[in-house]
């Protein structure tokens, strides 16, 4: 794990660059370097090769269930080099500068997995939670830019017909259990799914700005408008009106459709 590579061989993996090419074009490490980082990670069980052309051989480089428990620790590095170096230590679920820009420098990106014939809207955010028991972390109201998520998911269920006149999807996607955003979902009746990245696999491939409360890891509020391609053509971030940012986002797509 103290190899220069490994760390962003493995989120570069996990965000569905995984073949030897690419990773060397997105990465810029040497061709025998990358080789020798492969082999390693492969014979150490944190990759395995997926054979995708038997003449000439080649493979894709997928994360094993090892390397899929390395994920948490790559967020918690980089949340901690967002609060603590780049920012003033401070607790919030707004953003920094410096994430700004790392997430704005996605447009372009492609999002395995999201894929389709139409446009989709990507909004994350910190959590949201149904009336019962399991309700919102001790000190949630405390933390700026945590309120608004059910603000946020109503107004974009309100939108979501002028978003399907437009050719366009909504999904939510938030770091909570399946279950929880299953019963937000419900009571909220919400007319889309609600998308769990509690495993962290989105967060740590595309360095999304996240914040960790009560033992758990919650995405910062933002959003991305996706083409059919699933290549990010705008980013919400910082994202401080909820309401307001799904009637942005809509004139968005209404610019680029």
């Amino acid at each position: 794990m103290g190899d220069w590579w490994t760390f962003l061989i493995v989120r570069d993996v996990a965000g569905g660059t995984t073949r030897f090419d690419a990773l060397q074009r997105e990465l810029g490490v040497s061709r025998r370097a990358l080789a020798e980082r492969l082999a390693s990670l492969v014979e150490h069980g944190v990759l395995r090769r997926r054979e995708y052309s038997a003449h000439p051989p080649r493979y894709d480089y997928v994360l094993t269930a090892k390397g899929e428990g390395l994920l948490p620790a790559l967020i918690a590095l980089q949340d901690w080099g967002s609060r603590h170096v780049m920012g003033d230590g401070t607790l919030d679920a707004v953003g920094t500068e410096a994430e700004a820009r790392r997430v704005h420098a996605l447009e372009g990106h492609t999002v395995a997995g999201m894929e389709g014939p139409e446009w989709t809207v990507l909004y994350f955010f910190p959590g949201a939670f149904a009336p019962g028991p399991n309700g919102h972390p001790p000190g949630w109201g405390e933390i700026p830019g945590a309120i608004g998520c059910t603000l946020e998911s109503m107004t974009y269920a309100a939108r979501e017909p002028a978003f399907r006149e437009l050719g366009a999807r909504i999904r939510g996607i938030s770091m909570q259990r399946p279950d929880q955003l299953g019963a937000f979902a419900e009571h909220a009746r919400l007319p889309f799914p609600l998308l769990s990245d509690a495993e962290g696999r989105l967060a740590a491939a595309l360095r999304l700005p996240t914040f960790r409360v009560a033992g758990a890891d919650r995405f910062k509020r933002l959003s991305l408008l996706l083409d059919p391609g699933a290549a990010i053509r705008a980013v919400q971030f910082p994202v401080t009106d909820p309401a307001g940012s799904v009637d942005e986002m809509l004139a968005l797509l209404r610019a680029r459709a």
